[in-house]
């Protein structure tokens, strides 16, 4: 079995193993019996289960918190990536469940900003981790010039780009122009990049799970705008330094923007 042509971006890497296991289509069936192989569970001991979606007016969030079942639409590559997220990140999809289910109202109706910005994340989320604080301030301050060209041989020595949000993996798929995740950033020593993969997406599981749990992340803005197809790999036309003057892909900051 292997996985879409599409999958083949660096992008991918933290789903690499499961996507060597299936096949190049989001067949239910295959992803079924993946997670009878790799079994996971919530912290109530349920077991997480991957099912069709249900008639009884559930609230989505609740169904996973109470019974362990994830609603997943028949051969559709956005809950497959969203199943793919689950077992590769289990603490942290546990957490955002979690925290949904905290901030609801009884009925289960109210969002608010905190529900947002679980939601944003959950879709289109992805950690950027480095062992140089300098690279994490550039991209902060929306310098992506400085970041990926000026600073492109320390940008792929010195940081990790982990993507965590299933629908931004759907739109891998099909790459476009303004493609943008929302970021949070970690700084890590240098031995944390040597870590093997595996490692390191243990480690962010498990931080990343934590900050989520204490409610760190309180509206969508929290989060760091970052344009994917500017990451050194992504594309092969952002090796040419003028691909970067493309404002609409790589927008100044907030502030940038009122002074101009």
């Amino acid at each position: 079995m292997s996985a879409a042509p599409a999958c083949d971006s660096p992008l991918f890497a933290p789903l690499r193993r499961w996507l060597d296991l299936l096949p190049s289509a989001p067949e239910s069936g295959a992803l079924a019996e993946l997670a009878e192989r790799f079994p996971i569970h919530t912290a109530n001991g349920c077991r997480v289960r991957f099912v069709p979606p249900q008639p009884d007016g559930r609230v989505y969030e609740c169904r996973i918190w109470e019974r362990g079942e994830v609603e997943t639409r028949r051969d559709n590559w956005h809950d497959f990536f969203n199943a793919l997220v689950w077992l590769t990140f289990t603490r942290t999809k546990l957490a955002v469940s979690a925290s949904h289910v905290r901030a609801m109202t009884p009925s289960g109706a109210a969002r608010g900003t905190i529900r947002d910005a679980l939601t944003h994340f959950d879709e289109c989320g992805i950690v950027v981790v480095s062992s140089k604080p300098e690279l994490l301030d550039l991209l902060r301050g929306f310098e992506w010039k400085k970041l990926f060209v000026d600073h492109r041989a320390e940008v792929k020595s010195a940081m990790r780009f982990i993507i965590f949000g299933h629908a931004t993996y759907e739109q891998l798929l099909k790459p476009f122009r303004g493609l943008t995740a929302k970021a949070v950033l970690f700084e890590e020593s240098e031995g944390w990049l040597g870590m093997s993969l595996a490692d390191q997406l243990t480690a962010v599981d498990t931080r990343l799970a934590a900050d989520l749990a204490s409610g760190r992340y309180q509206r969508p803005r929290d989060f760091q705008p970052l344009p994917l197809l500017g990451i050194p790999g992504v594309v092969p036309e952002n090796e040419n330094p003028a691909y970067y003057d493309d404002t609409y892909q790589f927008r100044p900051g907030r502030g940038a923007r009122r002074s101009a």
